[in-house]
Parts: C-alpha cells; sequence; structure tokens
C-alpha cells in the first residue's frame, strides 16, 4: 500500500476495491496459493480432532488425506466454476467439538451419517434457491458479529499454540516456544505494515519460513515422520466401516450446519467487502452448492464437511491481493497434499509455536474484517444490544457450560454454535419480531 500524500487518499486508500480477476505470473500465483495454504488451518483440523479422539497413526492419516482431498477439490471447483471468490475452502471449526465427541460415544461411522444428512439438506436449499433468502437473516449485525466470534475462537486455539500450552504443562512459556512464536509474528506484522513489493506480498510464507528455520537449527523438528509415509495414496471409502444413522446426532450436526452457513456467509461478505466482486444471489446459490457437494463427498471418503476459510479473507488485506488465481494454485496444492501423503507430513512439520506466530495476525485480521462488517449495520440500540450480548455469551458461556453431556453440552460448549444462534435468535426478537408488528399496527 503506497504512503498517503493528503487527508483524501488517506480516507479513500482503505476502500480500494481488490482485482478478483487480476491475472499474475505463474510464480507469483504458486507462492501466494501456498502462502494460503500454510495461513489455512486445513491440516490442523483433522490432526486436532484425531488426537482428541484418540485415533491411531494410520487412521489419523487417512483423515488428513481425505481433508487434503475434499478441501483441493471444492477450493478449486470454487474459485474456476460456481462462486469465483478468493476464498479457500476446508473443515469449519464449528463442527470440531461435536466430531470430537460424536467420535468418543457414538463412533465417526454416526458423525458420517450427520454430515451426509445435513449436506444433503443444505444441497437441497441450493439448488431451489432457499439459501437465498436466507440471506435477509444475515444482516450486517449478524455476518460481522459471525466473522468476530470465529476469530476470537480461533485467537483462542492460537494462544495456546503461540505461548506452549496451558498453565501446568510442560512447554508454556518456555523460552524455546516464545523465542519461536513471537519471531514469527512479529515478522508478519513488520512485513505486512511495513513491507513493500514482494516482501508484503509474502508476509506470511517469509515469516513461516524463518520460523522453520529456527525450529530446526534449534532441533525442534523430526523428519523421521516424513519416512514413514507412503509417496502416493487413495482416500478409502466409508473408511470407519458403514455409515451409521442416529437422530440426536444428525439433528446435532443441522444446527452445526446452520453456524456454518452463518459463518460462510459472513466470510463471502467479507470477500465481497475488500474485492470488486458484488455478492448476487446466483454467487452465494452455487458457493454453496459446492460447499455442500463437497461435505456429501466427505461423508464417504471419512472427511471433515467443508466451508470457507475465514482466515484467509484476512490475508486478502494484508497482502493486498484478491485475485481468484492464487486459489485455484492451492487448490492444486491441497490436492496433491491429498494423494501425496510424504508432502502433507513435510507441511505438519512444522512446530506450533511457529502456527501460533502465523495465526495470531491471521486472527486478528479476521475479527477487523468482522469489525469492518459491523461498522455498516445500522447504529441502533437494538443492534448494539444484539452485536454485544452475542459476542459476550460466546466467550463467556462455553467455559461456564464444560460440565454439560449431550446435545445441549455439544451447543452450548462451542462458541462459533453459541455466538450463530445467540445472534439470530436476538435479531429475531429485538428487530424481526417488533418490525413485524409495527407494520400490522399501521
Amino acid at each position: 500500500m503506497n504512503e498517503p500524500t493528503s487527508t483524501a487518499s488517506n480516507t479513500e486508500e482503505p476502500e480500494r476495491k481488490l482485482e478478483v480477476e487480476q491475472r499474475i505470473g505463474g510464480t507469483q500465483s504458486f507462492l501466494l496459493g501456498l502462502q494460503h495454504v500454510f495461513v489455512s488451518n486445513v491440516w490442523l483440523d483433522p490432526l486436532f480432532i484425531a488426537v482428541m479422539i484418540g485415533m491411531t497413526p494410520f487412521m489419523t492419516s487417512g483423515l488428513i488425506n481425505a481433508v487434503f482431498v475434499v478441501a483441493g477439490l471444492v477450493t478449486l471447483t470454487q474459485a474456476t466454476r460456481l462462486a469465483k471468490l478468493p476464498i479457500v475452502q476446508g473443515p469449519s471449526a464449528s463442527f470440531d467439538a461435536l466430531m470430537i465427541s460424536t467420535g468418543k460415544t457414538s463412533g465417526l461411522a454416526a458423525a458420517s451419517g450427520g454430515m451426509l444428512v445435513s449436506a444433503i439438506v443444505v444441497f437441497i436449499l441450493s439448488i431451489t434457491g432457499w439459501i437465498s433468502k436466507l440471506r435477509s437473516w444475515f444482516t450486517p449485525a449478524v455476518a460481522g458479529t459471525v466473522i468476530c466470534v470465529v476469530g476470537i475462537a480461533l485467537s483462542q486455539f492460537t494462544m495456546y499454540e503461540f505461548l506452549g500450552g496451558a498453565p501446568g504443562e510442560p512447554g508454556f512459556l518456555a523460552s524455546p516456544v516464545l523465542i519461536l512464536s513471537i519471531t514469527t509474528a512479529a515478522i508478519v506484522v513488520i512485513l505486512a505494515n511495513f513491507g513493500r513489493g514482494w516482501l508484503q506480498r509474502y508476509a506470511f510464507l517469509i515469516a513461516l519460513l524463518v520460523g522453520d528455520v529456527v525450529a530446526c537449527c534449534m532441533g525442534k523438528i523430526d523428519f523421521s515422520t516424513v519416512g514413514a509415509q507412503d509417496w502416493f495414496a487413495l482416500p478409502k471409502l466409508l473408511p470407519y466401516g458403514a455409515i451409521k444413522w442416529d437422530m440426536s446426532i444428525i439433528v446435532s450436526f443441522l444446527i452445526a450446519y446452520l453456524a456454518a452457513i452463518m459463518e460462510a456467509m459472513g466470510v463471502y461478505q467479507a470477500a465481497s467487502e475488500v474485492t470488486d466482486v458484488k455478492l448476487d444471489d446466483r454467487r452465494i446459490r452455487r458457493g454453496f452448492v459446492g460447499e455442500s457437494s463437497g461435505s456429501i463427498l466427505s461423508s464417504f471418503l471419512g472427511g471433515l464437511p467443508t466451508t470457507a476459510y475465514a482466515q484467509n479473507v484476512s490475508l486478502l488485506r494484508l497482502t493486498r491481493t484478491g485475485s481468484r488465481y492464487p486459489i485455484i494454485w492451492a487448490g492444486a496444492i491441497f490436492l496433491v497434499l491429498g494423494f501425496v501423503p510424504k508432502a502433507g507430513a513435510v507441511l505438519a512439520l512444522t512446530p506450533s509455536p511457529v502456527v501460533g506466530g502465523l495465526f495470531l495476525p491471521a486472527a486478528a485480521g479476521l475479527i477487523m474484517s468482522g469489525v469492518s462488517l459491523l461498522t455498516k449495520m445500522e447504529k441502533t440500540e437494538a443492534n448494539f444490544t444484539i452485536v454485544g450480548l452475542a459476542i459476550v455469551l460466546a466467550i463467556a458461556l462455553p467455559g461456564n457450560m464444560s460440565g454439560v453431556s449431550g446435545f445441549w453440552g455439544t451447543v452450548l460448549t462451542n462458541q462459533v454454535l453459541v455466538g450463530a444462534l445467540s445472534v439470530l435468535l436476538l435479531q429475531l426478537l429485538l428487530v424481526s419480531i417488533p418490525k413485524r408488528i409495527r407494520k400490522l399496527n399501521k
């Protein structure tokens, strides 16, 4: 971004739209796509879920491969044929807690059943056009709140990685951890704000490389895991056995998918805000057809539900590049990682503190994307109440519901679910219903 030369340019610069159809050279486009791959947590979500469930290394590898393949196919299809937005696709954090709880109690075959049914429902809503009618629910207050909550949820995971765990854990606030995390985050912040040209454009990639080199010098990277992986592997069909049908799990997945739809709708809106793309109903329908189709495929391959990634939108802001062509490269890279387990294993070598250092500015950018949407809402007391209460509930309620089990435990301990459901319910009670009553009384 050029230095402003006057007050007028200073106010106009943030409004400059990024070009989605901008043609970028092959090497530059590849590097930007690779940067999007690293900033997304496509490989972290399945790894985190697998560790929490207690999956074997072989099953974990299969889960990661399936997630990469689906993320690659959907990202490529979205960027070239459907939504045509600079958005990376991958597993939604809205489903993490649900996948873990279902995997522990009923098995991942039951999770696949819930995923399949909910994805089919969203697919039908998309092809019939009903998904576009839901757009009226997603006011700037709703979309901005959901994006902020996703950023807050991401920041909590990020700080866990950044600080080396929680108090009492061996690596918490350890010097090697802080050296890696602070160095990585500092490079991103400095290059994104003060760098010019390729230094600013590849801030995340440069920080990642420096962080990995420092980690390697400190002996924090173990290459033995790469040698144990195959060069080529295909995802296995129904790896957890025949799909199981459990109505309570299906309902839980439908609710989680509602939060994922809100998250994705907010991501689409945030992407259109910084690019030269008009977000019309047709683009939304096509986008959700792609996302739900990916989730249907993922349920058969033993993967995770797929949706638009919010943190990659924050990367658009930081790098000032909104072209969809690097996203096409990102999709191709995901496919390679999915079919070549050794390549995915190399990606997973990055130590947790380096990941935390990368995600910290990404989470901050994501929260500010939500704030940017909130500035466009109508400034009324009702909207202030809706946004404030929803964010407070999303932050405070899940921690106080950790002892609740079953269906309500799954819903109330998920920050994204709590935030999404709260903002919708509050908007219904404080805005939609009163507005309808006033119309009837006229």
